[in-house]
């Protein structure tokens, strides 16, 4: 879930800037593009694991839930029937993944026939398919994250968890754009990022940690007011729930995700200094992954998590695909989109 919502950041970047007709992005703009070519794979794990061990993650696909004449009937499960049943749940997971991959297909696809033939219409087709990837991805990245990560709690419910699941996503893949270009700027590639298009993937990830950091209180904050038992009930498993053992994770993910990025990158000098980007971006990376350990390990594995073998092999096995992923889709096109109608905005970006 993770590396998928990483990897489709890097569809959702590109249509954002396509939609603002920004020029500044030309520069870097095939390293979000190469990005999304893992939401596929990652797509057929999920879909695999469902069936593999759905019946252990997600309680709701336990049948006798919805039987009244059962002991295990559960009338607030069974109320949600019409949304929380295997067939629809998996219809919906492959709309997600097919939607996403085959949009992006089509952006790579004119990206690199612009590349071939230069002119407007290639561009022109991008702003319409990425404008129509955003409309399809407003909707699916608040039902995705409802289907994969709320669902396991499937008693608890956020009106935010949406918008919440999106801007973790987001920054994530923003410090993974951040960290690629300077990167590959280092070792001789992409001359033609210079430091205000640094300094401005050093505010978007400042910017949207804040966001991150403005929703995850919001969440936190309404349902700690209202205190009511079922809503309740989510923070108190992270805090006090199962001997205490998500506690340090939940504080490490506040300070990597909020505290971190707002201390390193305050200063305008900051975010025009390649270590410090990097730095920042790496904290950003893991601790997003902790976010998602604390929405999904207490409703999963409970009492039993921890950071062994298991844990780091995984974060490896899906890192290692990911790069390779990355890397296999920037060596198939020239790193500058030669024939971009912006690119010349962007050779001259100065703030």
């Amino acid at each position: 879930i993770y590396f998928i919502g990483a990897s489709v950041i890097g569809m959702f970047f590109i249509s954002y800037n396509y939609l603002a007709q920004a020029g500044w992005s030309s520069a870097f703009k095939r390293i979000p593009e190469a990005m999304p070519a893992y939401v596929l794979p990652m797509g057929v794990v999920i879909i695999g694991v469902f069936f593999l061990a759905g019946h252990d993650l997600f309680h709701w696909t336990n049948p006798a839930l919805f039987d009244t004449t059962s002991k295990s009937y559960d009338p607030i499960i069974a109320g949600k029937a019409g949304f929380l049943n295997t067939p629809f749940y998996l219809i919906r997971l492959i709309i997600y993944i097919g939607s996403w991959y085959v949009l992006w297909r089509m952006l790579r696809s004119f990206s690199l026939q612009e590349d071939l033939h230069g002119g407007t219409k290639y561009y022109e087709k991008s702003i319409k398919y990425g404008t129509a990837f955003l409309v399809v991805f407003a909707v699916t990245s608040s039902t995705s994250a409802w289907d994969l990560i709320m669902s396991i709690d499937a008693h608890w419910f956020s009106t935010m968890f949406g918008w919440y699941t999106l801007a973790s996503w987001h920054v994530t893949g923003l410090a993974i754009i951040t960290l690629t270009v300077v990167t590959l700027k280092e070792r001789g590639y992409l001359q033609i990022v210079n430091e205000s298009h640094l300094h401005d993937l050093g505010k978007f990830m400042f910017a949207f940690s804040i966001f991150w950091a403005y929703v995850w209180f919001s969440q936190f904050m309404l349902i700690y007011y209202a205190n009511i038992p079922e809503e309740t009930i989510y923070f108190r498993e992270r805090f006090s729930g199962y001997g205490g053992i998500y506690l340090v994770p939940f504080f490490i993910n506040i300070i990597l995700n909020f505290v971190f990025p707002f201390l390193v990158l305050m200063t305008r000098d900051a975010k025009r200094t390649n270590v410090v980007l990097k730095i920042a971006a790496w904290g950003i990376i893991i601790g997003h992954y902790f976010d998602f350990y604390n929405n999904i390990m207490p409703g999963t594995v409970g009492e039993h998590a921890g950071f062994g073998p298991i844990e780091f092999g995984m974060i490896l096995i899906f890192a290692c695909g990911f790069i390779w992923s990355l890397s296999t889709q920037l060596s198939k096109a020239n790193l500058i989109a030669k024939n971009h109608p912006m690119l010349e905005e962007t050779l001259h970006h100065d703030i």
